[in-house]
């Protein structure tokens, strides 16, 4: 496939807006589902010519995509918070991912307006990275090839999971050890036994047939997943005024509407799990919240002074 560079803008009104949303996950899941929803309908203006490559079709490395973004190519990356914390160095980004603090997806729809997430976007901007928005895609639990109930049941474990600080201080404090291999590199893991597991959403555990090689689910619910969407500062400086405001309205009400659905269809994923014969465990969150307390008693991950407080605070205002 060929990108286009957005250094220059087209002074022909009729010329489209050629952009490519491009994802990891697996078609199925309401993540990429979502940029083919957002594509269709920019696309139905007649304004833009909009492209969806999912489930690794370009790179299966999200950072790489952002970094291809960043460079000026036309592309719309789904990352992730913790993912954008330590790509652009932004340390209080993590905040929206760090483990048990946000549990509520409605917040999301909120975030945008904010304070914090437009200080946030300044940053990033000034990296070559417009943040567009936040969907809820998931809370992410544990998936092992040994029951797991207990914190210390992680120990020892090789488990993939985010190769970021929130990633490894997860491990840090639950005891095990952190593989920050790429997804498509788990299934095969696990089955040749170099792999325990790994923490993730239902439904890309679902969409990669995870159950097939690890039939124990501990539903930790550690992290509220978050695809952070985020394009190319040149594409987005590039635009009219009018179509700026067209696409990023489009991309924020998808982000509510398709987090809605993914809550929906949890329970139908969730399902399949126990179908194919994976026992689901309902574990003591508050000793897995107990065991990460220390993460933010000794500000592992860096976060500026009252940071909790001022979040919330804005997303009640």
């Amino acid at each position: 496939m060929v990108f286009t560079s957005c250094n220059e803008k087209s002074n022909k009104a009729q010329e489209k807006i050629s952009v490519t949303f491009a994802g990891t996950e697996p078609a199925t899941t309401g993540q990429s589902r979502m940029m083919q929803s957002v594509a269709d309908k920019l696309n139905a203006t007649g304004r833009f010519n909009a492209t969806v490559q999912v489930a690794g079709a370009l790179s299966g490395d999200t950072d790489a995509l952002v970094t291809q973004a960043k460079l000026g190519i036309n592309l719309v990356v789904p990352s992730d918070p913790g993912r954008l914390a330590s790509q652009f160095n932004i340390p209080d980004l993590n905040i929206l991912m760090a483990p048990y603090i946000l549990t509520d997806p409605a917040a999301l729809k909120k975030l945008p307006d904010t304070k914090l997430f437009k200080e946030w976007q300044a940053e990033l901007e000034k990296q070559g990275i417009v943040y567009i928005t936040n969907m809820y895609n998931g809370f992410r639990c544990f998936y092992t090839t040994t029951p797991v109930e207990h914190v210390a049941d992680l120990s020892g474990l090789r488990i993939r999971g985010f190769g970021n600080a929130i990633g490894n201080n997860l491990a840090k404090y639950f005891g095990f050890a952190n593989i920050g291999i790429a997804w498509g590199e788990v299934f095969p893991g696990i089955q040749q036994k170099t792999l325990d597991g790994c923490e993730v959403q239902v439904a890309n555990a679902d969409g990669s047939r995870i159950y097939e090689v690890a039939k124990n689910l501990a539903m930790t619910k550690h992290y509220m997943l978050q695809s952070a969407f985020v394009c190319s500062a040149a594409f987005y400086r590039g635009l009219s005024d009018a179509d700026r405001e067209l696409f990023t309205k489009t991309m924020r009400e998808a982000a509510v509407e398709y987090g809605q659905i993914i809550q929906n269809e949890e329970v139908g994923y969730y399902d399949n799990m126990k179908k194919n014969g994976v026992k689901i465990v309902d574990v003591d969150i508050a000793e897995f919240q107990k065991a990460i307390e220390p993460l933010y008693t000794n500000n592992d991950l860096g976060f500026s002074a009252g940071l909790k407080d001022r979040l919330f605070k804005e997303l009640a205002e």
